[in-house]
């Protein structure tokens, strides 16, 4: 059994069936425990999709964050406590897990995820993709000087080692943290995991794992025409919808919509 991690509200339960959608049927000689982080979501909207993840031969275990937790942790603008949810999961997961991997459910899995779920990370926090195009590196460099950051990673996608951040995070640290540097955040929960732990990240291809669904141009431009469609078919594994603009919502037109409409169609038609 594989270990996926989960948060979400009620506004994201359609994408989440379309993520997993695509992950049963693009792994279907394994079995998936769908651990689910939330604060806010019904019994009717837990137990559908309870029904929906069974009926794929998998498991949901719920992990209800009560309000009393970081009831004294500093918020950020729009961005509420939940925004510590994924850096602080070790707190509520079971003892006895190990890894775990995070997944937005802003994403498609198109391929195999067995040889991300089981990469060598004993001595990292975490693995991740990071996004290496050089106006972004840089602005985030700067932006969340001094604390050195030779790479911005992306949160969406993060392979876990519970067992090693039950040891070497404190959330008195990520607190502290976010009270320091509140108008220097943009993205808190993605800031947080570079400026602290960037070097305790495991680098990922982000043309495997984390495929920014925006940037086919630049991909294929960079690789010299290598990863073209052909190549992202048959090899990325996780395709990663990122942006304000979801292929969800009317009036998306990008290179993979119509690839995440026939997911859609499968999950929820």
């Amino acid at each position: 059994m594989l270990n996926i991690l989960v948060t979400l509200d009620s506004n994201y339960i359609k994408p989440l069936k379309v993520m997993l959608k695509s992950l049963f049927l693009n792994n279907q000689e394994e079995r998936f425990i769908v651990y689910l982080m939330h604060s806010s979501l019904s019994h009717k909207e837990l137990n559908g999709l309870d029904d929906y993840i069974k009926a794929h031969g998998s498991q949901l275990q719920i992990v209800y964050i009560d309000d009393s937790y970081f009831v004294n942790a500093p918020t950020l603008l729009h961005y509420t406590k939940a925004m510590y949810y994924r850096l602080l999961a070790f707190k509520f997961l079971p003892k006895e897990l190990e890894r775990i991997l995070y997944l937005d459910p802003d994403i498609l899995v198109i391929n195999p995820v067995n040889e991300l779920y089981n990469a060598e990370i004993e001595n990292y926090l975490y693995a991740a993709a990071y996004h290496d195009l050089i106006p972004i590196k840089e602005v985030n460099r700067l932006r969340l000087n001094p604390y050195k950051i030779d790479a911005y990673y992306n949160s969406g996608v993060l392979l876990m080692n519970i067992k090693r951040q039950r040891q070497f995070i404190e959330e008195q640290t990520i607190f502290d943290f976010v009270e320091k540097n509140r108008s220097k955040l943009i993205m808190p929960d993605q800031d947080i995991l570079n400026a602290l732990y960037s070097n305790q990240i495991k680098a990922l291809d982000e043309k495997l794992y984390n495929y920014d669904a925006r940037y086919y141009r630049y991909y294929k431009m960079k690789t010299n025409g290598i990863c073209d469609m052909d190549y992202v078919i048959k090899n990325t594994v996780v395709l990663h919808f990122c942006g304000k603009r979801k292929p969800w919502k009317k009036g998306y037109s990008g290179k993979f919509h119509a690839l995440y409409k026939h997911y859609e169609k499968l999950a929820l038609y």
